[in-house]
């Protein structure tokens, strides 16, 4: 019988497609990404899914009786324990879909599923800014805003699997009617890529600055260290609210660290202006901010650690 000494973790986009192969121990020995765009169908995804640990496995030599188990991230609400994505909004038509089952019939391997954000804060976790912390919160900030707990050294999902679930915060002046069902929410309209984008664009004028009107956060970010004026109130107001969601979290959850990730997220800038507003209000606890340590392989480091943990999976070389 051959023995598994391999892992597989999937990063599934709104976009993009990344698989990578690891071993055991979690050290990434190949991957490989492909697009997304237009091709939402769960089915589809899981083709190409199986397509990229078939040629993994094929340039390693290997075969899937060498994989012990398979982890997976879809950006949208989980249902961790049963392996099932209840919806997203980043891949039209996924409702209800039993991703594990699905994983799980086209590989033949134990499959553990979650979504993407609670496996960046298990990659920082394991492997990143988080190792060897008991209690931290990963915060990614893209095109929305989500976040992932970490207590006591375990992931905390909430009973309805919505833990994290920060973008649809109620913030001072957002609007008060609910959003749609993938409309951002409060939080996410003023720190969220595109929440920025829109704001940059709404406000935008010639008088008011030099700059072009179609300007992604991150570039409006640039443009506010660079000392444009309209994009410094931009990126202030997105930092002030932005420090006082971590203030209110930290009340509650006494959290030290707070790890920020994301396209967004990753800007020094966003960071450092909000640990300056923190700085201000902050009492017995001052919780630091850092950067992400794997940045953009957070989720895929999650993955594979979430593929570690499947139950029977040892870490012994």
């Amino acid at each position: 019988m051959t023995q598994p000494t391999h892992l597989i973790g999937v990063d599934i986009g709104g976009t993009n497609l990344r698989v990578a192969l690891a071993n055991v121990k979690g050290e990434i020995v190949a991957r490989v990404a492909t697009t997304t765009t237009n091709v939402r169908e769960p089915r589809s995804v899981i083709e190409k899914i199986r397509e990229c640990a078939q040629r993994l496995l094929e340039d390693a030599r290997l075969s899937l009786e060498h994989v012990a188990a398979i982890g997976a991230g879809a950006p949208g609400l989980t249902d961790a324990e049963n392996g099932v994505v209840i919806a997203t909004s980043y891949l039209m038509g996924w409702r209800d879909v039993p991703l594990k089952a699905m994983l799980e019939d086209a590989l033949g391997v134990p499959a553990s599923v979650d979504n993407d954000v609670n496996l960046a804060a298990l990659g920082e976790s394991r492997f990143g800014a988080g190792r060897g912390l008991k209690d931290f919160v990963f915060i990614s900030i893209g095109t929305g805003v989500g976040a992932g707990i970490i207590l006591n050294g375990e992931l905390f999902q909430g009973p309805a699997w919505t833990a994290g679930e920060i973008g649809y915060m109620l913030v001072p002046g957002t609007s008060e009617v609910p959003p749609a069902l993938g409309e951002p929410g409060g939080l996410e309209g003023l720190v969220g890529g595109e929440g920025l984008r829109s704001r940059w664009q709404s406000q935008w004028s010639r008088e008011k600055t030099q700059l072009p009107r179609e300007l992604t956060a991150t570039q409006i970010f640039d443009a506010a260290v660079a000392g444009d004026d309209l994009a410094i109130g931009i990126l202030d107001l997105a930092a002030r609210t932005l420090a006082y969601a971590i203030f209110d979290i930290t009340l509650i959850l006494n959290t030290p660290l707070f790890v920020l990730g994301g396209s967004v997220g990753l800007h020094a800038a966003l960071r450092d202006r909000t640990q300056a507003v923190l700085e201000m209000h902050a009492r017995r606890l001052r919780p630091k901010l850092v950067l992400s340590a794997l940045g953009g392989d957070a989720q895929l480091m999650g993955a594979i650690r979430l593929a570690q943990i499947v139950p029977h999976v040892s870490e012994e070389p």
